[in-house]
């Protein structure tokens, strides 16, 4: 399934679609393990009239939760705070890495997807203590923190204080719908959001980190390359900035784009460009197929990030990893 199906482009009133549409999933969860449906129309979040209007303000980083008890944000904060409060320090004069993996939807193929992906990186980058994952209930299990605009800037502001923003890395991975304006948060009908990538760049800033490696899995992703991409940024998007990309059905294991850079190609004991080559390779193979537009995925990586990339990569298992789940691609 076109992943722009429920969360569409700004231009020709896909945003407008995006606002009408109810989504996948219909029925009321079973159980605390069950994600949330989402039932109701997405609302503008919006100020202004015009587009330049609108486009300022979800310039803003706007996130809405509505009818969310007290006790729920309460479990919610002792969970992140916990998740924080065990993440380990940097060790001054040596390189760490620390992951963070997110879902910002709550259909269960994101949170699937974010799970695995903290974990196939974790050990990629030698971060075990050094990972944070949050993703909502997949299915199976709701043990982590769950995946929001705000939880991701906090977990940042956490990050700038343990680890040193002039040696250690940070390797983000986003999954969730997207928008030629930024990634979307939708958490069942409580919450709303988009996440900018001039937000997310002020993010990075204020928090001093430099040294990013960056994997966004949405449609229209691209738009993050020009805003974020430095002499010490990588980054790797699923799709361009005017494209689709797909396998988004909430009872996937994997979108397209995560199947093929974090379940296959991040298995491989090659670099992060090899990887992304890799990856690519595997998207288009698999669109031609479907007869889908290709999503045409981005690759940047700054001057600085190719030095230092090999240094964090030096201790990448040398066995190759099996992929795990159901194929994307079917």
């Amino acid at each position: 399934m076109n992943r722009g199906t429920i969360i569409g482009g700004f231009r020709a009133g896909l945003l407008a679609a995006l606002i009408a549409l109810p989504a996948l999933s219909r029925s009321a969860p079973a159980d605390p393990v069950q994600p949330p449906a989402h039932t109701l129309p997405w609302p503008d979040l919006t100020t202004g009239k015009t587009e330049d209007e609108r486009r300022r303000s979800y310039e803003l980083g706007p996130e809405l939760r509505r009818g969310v008890s007290p006790a729920a944000i309460a479990a919610q904060s002792r969970r992140l705070d916990a998740a924080l409060g065990a993440l380990k320090p940097q060790r001054p004069g040596k390189p760490d890495t620390y992951v963070l993996s997110i879902a910002l939807d709550s259909d269960p193929v994101f949170a699937r997807e974010a799970r695995e992906a903290g974990r196939v990186l974790s050990s990629r980058y030698r971060a075990q203590g050094r990972a944070l994952t949050l993703a909502g209930p997949d299915g199976a299990s709701d043990d982590l923190p769950h995946g929001s605009i705000s939880a991701l800037m906090e977990a940042l502001v956490h990050l700038g204080t343990v680890m040193d923003g002039r040696e250690d890395v940070l390797v983000l991975y986003t999954t969730s719908h997207g928008a030629d304006i930024g990634l979307a948060y939708h958490f069942g009908d409580s919450g709303y959001g988009i996440l900018s990538p001039s937000a997310l760049k002020t993010a990075f800033e204020e928090a001093g980190i430099a040294r990013r490696v960056l994997i966004l899995s949405a449609c229209y992703s691209g738009v993050f390359v020009p805003v974020l991409a430095s002499p010490d940024t990588a980054i790797l998007t699923a799709a361009a900035s005017t494209r689709s990309s797909f396998g988004c059905v909430a009872e996937n294991d994997w979108t397209y784009y995560g199947d093929a850079l974090i379940n296959r190609a991040l298995r491989q004991p090659v670099g992060l460009e090899e990887a992304a080559a890799m990856a690519g390779r595997s998207v288009a193979e698999w669109e031609a197929k479907s007869k889908y537009f290709a999503s045409l995925p981005q690759v940047s990586i700054g001057a600085g990030a190719k030095v230092w990339l090999p240094v964090i990569e030096a201790g990448m298992p040398q066995q190759p990893g099996k992929p795990v789940g159901r194929p994307a691609a079917q």
